[in-house]
């Protein structure tokens, strides 16, 4: 079996809407059942046990070596704790192929679960030898837990997920940003974006910090900076022993020692925080335990008692063998994605337990606590419990009062007292550290009592209620009228008021303003405009290639427009082959709009009405007819429709009516073109599901015109010496077929069309432009573009030319290399009250050479 074209779906996609693997694997005839392989299944389950049965899809479908790959990718991904359930694998026209898919928790995951998935094949497909299933657990574990985001900042976006709001992961650390546009919102770890660095700064300054507090009369221990380990000791003497060392910017405990009473331990504590900073604080030792406050805006959201870690003497077993003992408890692990860490045996363990008279093979007396550290983080095996019920008022003031003082919005206070029944003043305590980005996995899995939603809390402190960090997004298929459509809805939404990004075949826009070219209607230039801050509402051109390649650049959107599904839309590649495949794929948008958004679909088209079963949202129909069936059951059920009567475009929603002129809608001009008309009614519907007001509406078709700088490619009419001359991309058969219709509404002496063909279409679709253009036009000039894409010399306009074999219309053709000359020979047949059409291919430039010969008239 041959496995190809591995690729990311990182968004809704044909398939589903997880993000998953796609691949394409190639079977043998062999392969393509399991049956016609003696000994396979046997030693596959040898090697894999879990795998589970092989079920395909299709009941009548033999399983084939692609189902296991299959199975497999997803089986070895959740037998190492991912989160995945879903996976198929699908047979395409060609015999012996199929496309495998496989949902990921990490991407870095699925891929390594889809290799190792191979590397299983291929064993169980010889002598079963080769594979390491525990190694291969082992692997995906390790990059599991090095690539997920880490507990504190994965509650967060759990707890934003929960609400609806979107987020992305901007680096590969815990930097996340949820919403969209100008309701994006940003943390790094527990800090979020409002937070300012100068706070930051503070909290890392442990000399400042106390400064502040104490300036605020908050409790805090007396202490000094120390330049050396002699000061360090002089200041001892000065606060009064037992005292603490400790970095002065440090975090997570490092660099900690506490409860020092003589010189030889002031100089090695002096050393160890050293090791972690330039400046080393000497401060008063309290006695008590050790607890953090979690202070989130003004209130007190959790509070934990932190132990250290600590083994209990049993009176048999040696303090090494205590620590392995504990180390075994499932809930440890060596790093963050477990609840407890291991406890770690090393230099540090071994001073604190020469502190107390001990060595690692000493054999402590039954029930003697054995502490291992100075610090009580759960980060070096600290154990937590939650107090957070038992918290006096009066404490939790003075932890928001330390948090406010410093400037954190999500804080870690860290208090030292006898219990947090009581107000710090009442028994000597204080508080000794204010953490930015304080660890949350103590509130969220304590070791004993009640784990806290904290990360719910840190989301409303972004987002007030009911607010999910989502602009409107408006997103556009179809065969024909996307560019068109998305241009005029942007256009309408802006004269609404708000800030429009917008992406299509043309470039990325943003305020009207292009800020990237090239063709940008795939998943990566949406969800570049959903990070821009100065976006309030986007619309997006969505074509097929971005979503086959990539999915969508959006988890769901307010409205989703399909104009139609034709021929000659890229049939034949990617498999898909039929109109029918083809709806699928487009079906994908539809089927991601929100609860409360809105479908605008084609009612005259049967393929595009039929998706309104997917949307999960409502749907506006729209078409020409107002007497069309679905037009009339959908308007008979108090719904939403758009439709073309007495020269209007009407809106009805029960007894809700707006009619627009189309003689005041420039880009019809007065309802003559008739694709345009369908844009219209499309863009006017995707407006109102966005909730537009109907005056922008109408001011926004008021003022659209459909020229080259506006709507590029788009059926642009210049006057040329009294001729005229249309510049448009149509290049499908049915967007051919719509053209004709427009131009024989148009007056004309003579009328000519210049056509070349895109070479990664089917011949068919090739030879059908000039089938459609040959019985309307009195010239046709075939020219040969830059580039055939595939196509061998000459190709393609022997197509164009075999198409016109039937034509009863054309008497004039001629083939011409090059399509600025075919531009120029057009050009020069014209006279005054002849029309001619022209299909350009390179948009900017030949939009660019056919203005410059209407000015030099």
């Amino acid at each position: 079996m041959e496995v190809s074209r591995i690729r990311a779906l990182r968004g809704p996609n044909l398939w589903s809407r997880h993000y998953s693997i796609e691949s394409v694997a190639v079977c043998s005839e062999a392969e393509s059942s399991l049956a016609l392989l003696p000994g396979f299944d046997v030693r596959l389950r040898a090697l894999f046990p879990q795998i589970g049965a092989i079920r395909p899809t299709k009941h009548d479908e033999e399983p084939s070596m692609a189902h296991v790959l299959e199975y497999a990718a997803l089986g070895l991904q959740a037998q190492a704790g991912c989160p995945v359930t879903f996976s198929r694998t699908t047979s395409t026209d060609e015999v012996g192929v199929y496309q495998v898919v496989v949902e990921y928790s990490e991407e870095a995951v699925g891929k390594l679960a889809m290799d190792l998935a191979q590397d299983l094949i291929r064993a169980a497909a010889t002598d079963g030898s080769g594979f390491d299933l525990d190694d291969a657990l082992k692997r995906l574990r390790e990059l599991d837990e090095d690539v997920r985001l880490g507990p504190s900042t994965g509650a967060i976006v759990q707890a934003a997920v929960s609400r609806g709001i979107p987020f992305r992961r901007l680096t590969s650390g815990s930097m996340v940003q949820f919403g969209w546009g100008s309701k994006q919102r940003r943390i790094q770890a527990a800090e979020i974006d409002r937070t300012s660095a100068i706070s930051e700064t503070i909290a890392q300054d442990k000399e400042l910090t106390k400064k502040l507090l104490e300036a605020a009369g908050v409790p805090v221990p007396k202490g000094r900076p120390a330049s050396d380990a002699d000061d360090a000791w002089k200041a001892a003497e000065e606060i009064g022993l037992p005292v603490v060392v400790k970095p002065q910017d440090g975090n997570q405990g490092k660099g900690v020692t506490v409860n020092i009473t003589s010189r030889e331990q002031i100089n090695e504590a002096y050393k160890a925080a050293a090791e972690i900073s330039d400046e080393v604080l000497v401060e008063r030792f309290l006695p008590g335990n050790d607890f953090r406050l979690l202070v989130v805006g003004s209130r007190l959201i959790a509070a934990a008692r932190r132990e250290p870690p600590l083994v209990v003497g049993d009176g048999t077993h040696t303090v090494r063998e205590l620590v392995d003992t504990v180390n075994r408890d499932p809930r440890r692990g060596d790093g963050h994605a477990t609840s407890l860490t291991k406890i770690r045996f090393d230099d540090i363990a071994i001073a604190r337990l020469a502190m107390q008279g001990l060595a690692p093979d000493s054999v402590p007396p039954k029930g003697l606590r054995v502490i291992l550290r100075n610090n009580a983080n759960l980060s070096t095996g600290g154990t937590a419990t939650d107090v957070t019920d038992d918290v006096h008022p009066d404490l939790a003031a003075r932890a928001v009062a330390a948090a406010h003082m410093v400037g954190l919005d999500v804080c870690g206070v860290d208090v030292v007292c006898d219990s947090v029944l009581r107000p710090l003043e009442e028994q000597a305590g204080g508080i000794v550290e204010v953490n930015a980005a304080p660890g949350l996995r103590m509130h969220l899995s304590p070791s004993y009592g009640k784990g806290r939603d904290v990360g719910s809390a840190i989301i409303g402190e972004i987002y007030a209620p009911g607010d999910d960090g989502r602009i409107p997004v408006v997103a556009v298929t179809g065969t024909n009228g996307k560019t068109t459509t998305v241009r005029l809805t942007a256009h309408i939404l802006g004269k609404s008021g708000l800030r429009v990004g917008m992406t299509n075949t043309d470039g990325v826009y943003i305020q009207g303003k292009r800020v990237d070219t090239g063709d940008c209607s795939g998943p990566r230039s949406a969800r570049n405009v959903l990070m821009h801050p100065d976006v309030d509402a986007a619309v997006f051109e969505t074509a097929r290639g971005g979503m086959l390649r990539e999915g969508l650049g959006f988890d769901r959107c307010k409205v989703a427009v399909v104009t139609n599904v034709g021929l000659g839309d890229h049939l034949g590649l990617n498999y898909i082959t039929t109109v029918e495949d083809l709806a699928v794929l487009k079906r994908v948008i539809v089927h991601n709009v929100s609860t409360d958004g809105y479908a605008v679909l084609n009612a005259a088209d049967a393929i595009v009405a039929g998706m309104a079963a997917s949307c999960p949202g409502q749907v506006i129909y729209f078409a020409a007819d107002h007497h069309h069936p679905v037009i009339v059951t959908h308007r008979a059920q108090g719904k939403r429709v758009v439709f073309v009567e007495g020269g209007h475009v009407v809106a009805v929603e029960g007894r809700f009516n707006v009619r627009i002129p189309l003689a005041q809608v420039p880009l019809t001009r007065n309802g003559t073109i008739g694709f345009q008309v369908e844009n219209v009614m499309a863009s006017v519907a995707a407006a109102w599901g966005a909730g537009v007001d109907w005056n922008a509406i109408a001011e926004g078709l008021a003022s659209f015109v459909s020229d080259s700088d506006n709507a590029p490619g788009r059926f642009n009419v210049f006057d040329y010496r009294g001729a005229t001359v249309i510049a448009d991309y149509g290049h499908n058969p049915d967007a051919i077929a719509a053209l004709v219709r427009a131009v024989e509404a148009m007056p004309a002496k003579r009328r000519s069309v210049v056509i070349s063909g895109a070479g990664d279409r089917r011949d068919e679709d090739i030879r059908q432009q000039t089938e459609i253009l040959g019985d309307a036009f009195d010239d046709v000039i075939l020219y040969q573009d830059a580039c055939q894409r595939g196509r061998a010399d000459g190709e393609v306009l022997s197509l164009l030319r075999q198409g016109l074999e039937s034509a009863q219309r054309t008497s004039n053709v001629q083939e011409i290399h090059g399509e600025f000359v075919a531009i120029d020979t057009a050009l020069a047949l014209l006279k005054e009250g002849d029309l001619s059409l022209i299909l350009i291919d390179q948009i900017e430039e030949a939009l660019a050479h056919i203005a410059t010969r209407v000015a030099e008239g």
